[in-house]
């Protein structure tokens, strides 16, 4: 290689050094503004605000930011409005992690489309309410079932030993929508 070559390589090279020196403030700078754009877009929520006067007909909502997108009638408990009542009172206020999410959940009582939640002490501190889950009545295929306890009958079936209740096409249509608009980590619940 001659002299020539050696400085036209070292010309390039230089050239190709100042421009990544010049790009390089560019490029930080779009990293931290498209994690500030990312962090800017509006989160998923679900509410659930339990009704004093009834428990049975409470309401379950998803917000994408301050946008409410849905609102389905749902249930929790057996009327019983003491969170620390053992599968029978309602859901404890608070914000509740959700551990899983999966349409066919094969429980001994739970089964289908279900989202488990974690564990959580009521309201009193007395007692820790354990395998809760937003669910409904149905097989683990997400199909009507036979028994009771698979087949939603009506208005009763919102009854629940605690757990948030939803009837089978409202939870199968809150998953289509939280699969299009992004799934919360938590369920807020509030009374």
């Amino acid at each position: 290689m001659n002299s020539n070559g050696r400085h036209l390589r070292g010309a390039l090279v230089a050239g190709a050094v100042a421009t990544a020196l010049a790009l390089a403030p560019a490029a930080a700078a779009q990293g931290p503004a498209e994690a500030k754009a990312a962090a800017a877009a509006p989160a998923t929520t679900l509410v659930f605000d339990k009704n004093p006067g009834d428990p049975a007909n409470s309401k379950l909502s998803v917000y994408r930011g301050k946008k409410l997108w849905a609102t389905y009638r749902a249930g929790s408990g057996l009327g019983v409005k003491d969170d620390c009542a053992r599968a029978k009172g309602w859901m404890p206020n608070g914000n509740w992690k959700i551990k899983l999410k999966t349409r066919t959940y094969n429980g001994n009582l739970i089964k289908g489309y279900a989202v488990y939640l974690q564990d959580m002490k009521c309201s009193k501190g007395t007692l820790t309410r354990t395998e809760m889950f937003i669910h409904s009545e149905m097989n683990r295929d997400g199909s009507a079932g036979r028994t009771e306890a698979r087949r939603w009958d009506g208005a009763g079936d919102y009854k629940s030993n605690g757990c948030v209740k939803l009837n089978p096409t409202d939870i199968k249509k809150m998953f289509r929508l939280l699969d299009r608009i992004g799934w919360p980590t938590h369920l807020r619940v509030v009374s």
